[in-house]
């Protein structure tokens, strides 16, 4: 085995068989089957290593893996790390992982200083990470380990060192590095019980990079800090302010207040606005105000469908969940209209909706006549209808012929309905046929 060669397999899952199907085959009784791919598999090594975890054999999990380990591959490593840690073997775990952080793997670093941290070494962490704070990651992880051990100040002194060292340099104030600093400081203050500290770093908007404005308003209504909080989403404008505080009102019973928070903001036209008036209202069993208020939301988006179709979706279930299927029917049929006929994208809502609703053989029937069923996507999503209504070999007749095209979920979905279906050599090999494809 090649370290190289085993990351490019996981990133890219040619080679492997899904981790899903190596759970669904351990789950129909395939055990002896994920065994003998574990040699070569690594999605199979891992479900192997944890049967045998669940059995007790923790020994016998780490042989499993230790071919895998012995590449120098970090994955491996780590999932090896994790299992010694498990067994109560901390040193063990810190002996495997210590090497990855002195090859500058900021991956195994921040493993390696919350393992330090979780095993009281937590000056260990601190000491390994302090020469990198100026990286976003590390600052926070940084942050994050040395919680509730008494280090509060050296932290804070690091932070407000690198602030200090973008305030005194001319016309850079924005570039403190890490660009964290001050919401970090901020988060360090907080938990000090030093609010007042905190929120004064996050008014420092000029230094908080993409941190601020949501992160202030969250600290004010954590801190019950609502005269503050108002006039703060006041002066910002903004959605993500004016969310914060009325969520604050919610939470304190003061719904119509909450309500007067957001409508402004509907009033722009906006969608963001208007579906967080109307996830508001469906939360608090409105769902009526909730659906008239998102219901010109999809219509007003005519150039991304993608958009659009994010806001339909959430009209589309609450009037189901109304009973008001025929509506959100409507809806689709109306979009098919704009756009000259009924695509696959808006016939692929269609039928999701007839099926949810128990008319699933309506939907088989109305797919079944669109031109493009028998391409992949389509037979894809004719497979899964098939599913449903519990015809699973007529369902594979429909993903075999086309089980080489797409993107290869359908050969996934081909593949756990053989294992399914107890022929788990067909799956493997159907699998094996996309890994040779690639």
């Amino acid at each position: 085995m090649d370290a190289d060669e085993l990351a490019q397999q996981f990133r890219t899952g040619d080679g492997l068989i899904p981790p899903r199907l190596v759970s669904l085959m351990i789950d129909h009784g395939h055990v002896e089957k994920v065994r003998r791919q574990a040699g070569e598999d690594w999605n199979c090594a891992k479900g192997w290593a944890r049967m045998l975890i669940e059995q007790g054999q923790r020994d016998a999990a780490l042989q499993v893996l230790a071919p895998f380990v012995d590449t120098g591959w970090w994955i491996a490593a780590s999932t090896a790390v994790d299992i010694l840690e498990g067994g109560a073997r901390p040193e063990e775990a810190i002996a495997l992982i210590r090497p990855y952080t002195e090859a500058a793997n900021f991956f195994a670093m921040f493993h390696l200083a919350r393992l330090l941290a979780r095993n009281d070494r937590s000056d260990e962490a601190i000491e390994m990470l302090r020469p990198h704070i100026e990286r976003v990651d590390v600052a926070s992880v940084l942050v994050e380990v040395t919680a509730g051990v008494g280090r509060d100040e050296e932290v804070a002194a690091l932070l407000q060192a690198r602030i200090d060292a973008a305030r005194d340099r001319p016309h850079c104030m924005r570039y403190v590095e890490p660009s964290n600093a001050v919401h970090l400081l901020a988060v360090v203050r907080e938990r000090q019980g030093r609010v007042d500290d905190a929120v004064a770093l996050m008014r420092t908007s000029e230094l908080t990079s993409d941190y601020g404005p949501d992160e202030l308003a969250d600290l004010l209504a954590r801190h019950g800090r609502q005269d503050e909080l108002r006039a703060y989403a006041a002066e910002k404008g903004s959605l993500t302010a004016a969310e914060c505080l009325a969520q604050f009102l919610e939470e304190r019973g003061e719904m119509e207040a909450a309500i007067e928070v957001l409508r402004p903001l509907v009033r722009s036209g906006s969608p963001g606005p208007a579906e967080a008036l109307a996830n508001l209202l469906a939360r608090n069993g409105r769902v009526d105000e909730a659906i008239e208020m998102l219901r010109p939301v999809p219509y007003s988006i005519t150039d991304d469908y993608e958009h659009r179709d994010y806001f339909a979706e959430r009209l589309y279930t609450w009037l189901a969940d109304q009973g008001r299927v025929e509506e959100a029917l409507a809806i689709i049929d109306d979009f098919a209209v704009q756009e000259g006929g009924m695509s696959l994208h808006l016939l692929r809502q269609r039928v999701r909706l007839l099926s949810d609703s128990g008319r699933t053989d309506q939907a088989i029937t109305e797919l079944r006549v669109h031109p493009e069923s028998g391409c992949w996507d389509g037979a894809e999503l004719l497979a899964d209808l098939l599913v449903r209504a519990g015809r699973l070999e007529d369902a594979i007749e429909v993903l075999q012929p086309v089980s080489g095209d797409g993107d290869g979920s359908n050969q996934n979905l081909l593949g756990e309905l053989l294992i399914r279906q107890g022929r788990v050599e067909e799956a493997v090999a159907v699998l094996r046929t996309r890994w040779r494809q690639a």
